[in-house]
């Protein structure tokens, strides 16, 4: 069982990266990218979350304190909500198709999708990684966990900026109307 624990986390995330990577392909050709020290950037900021969860051990003590005491519980609560949010993450880039893309970019023939995941909130696979990072730092119940959350959560803001700015420019009203009706990341709240 203690193995279970102990890969359960990298077994999900693997699958899922590795899912991702094969739903890349038939994405629409680039009309417009955001700058590649951007694109550097948020890599640097993830692969140092990752590295937090993942590394066996890191020589900073105060990483491994706990927020609440270890247990269960926290680990299966985590569980479930890194799972949701990945297959919430999942079912936004299905539902986006084409049009999606890693990095910030307007697509050639760019649609804007509000339907599916979309009418829930403007940016769901955003939505559904933070949620799936914050679920691992639950289950890990450790300060590395809620830093790599932040780490996670800081770079996606950025991008999330970046990508309504120029979501309002490509797409004028219909974007700014969207965009008060439905929440960033968070039904009702944000």
């Amino acid at each position: 069982m203690l193995l279970f624990y102990l890969w359960f986390f990298p077994a999900v995330w693997a699958a899922y990266l590795v899912y991702w990577q094969i739903a890349a392909a038939g994405a629409k050709p680039t009309q417009r990218l955001e700058s590649a020290a951007s694109r550097i950037t948020r890599a640097i900021f993830f692969l140092a979350a990752i590295a937090l969860l993942c590394l066996p051990y890191i020589p900073i003590p105060w990483l491994y304190r706990h927020f609440p005491a270890p247990a269960l519980a926290a680990f299966w609560i985590g569980a479930a909500i890194t799972v949701a949010g990945m297959f919430f993450a999942i079912w936004a880039r299905r539902h986006i198709g084409s049009n999606w893309s890693r990095s910030v970019t307007i697509k050639q023939n760019h649609e804007l999708i509000t339907s599916g995941p979309y009418a829930f909130v403007r940016h769901p696979i955003y939505t559904g990684l933070l949620f799936a990072f914050l679920g691992t730092a639950i289950a890990t119940t450790q300060v590395r966990g809620l830093l790599a959350f932040a780490l996670v959560f800081i770079p996606l803001w950025y991008k999330l900026r970046l990508e309504e700015k120029w979501m309002r420019t490509q797409f004028g009203e219909t974007y700014v109307a969207y965009s008060r009706r439905v929440a960033a990341l968070v039904p009702f709240l944000l």
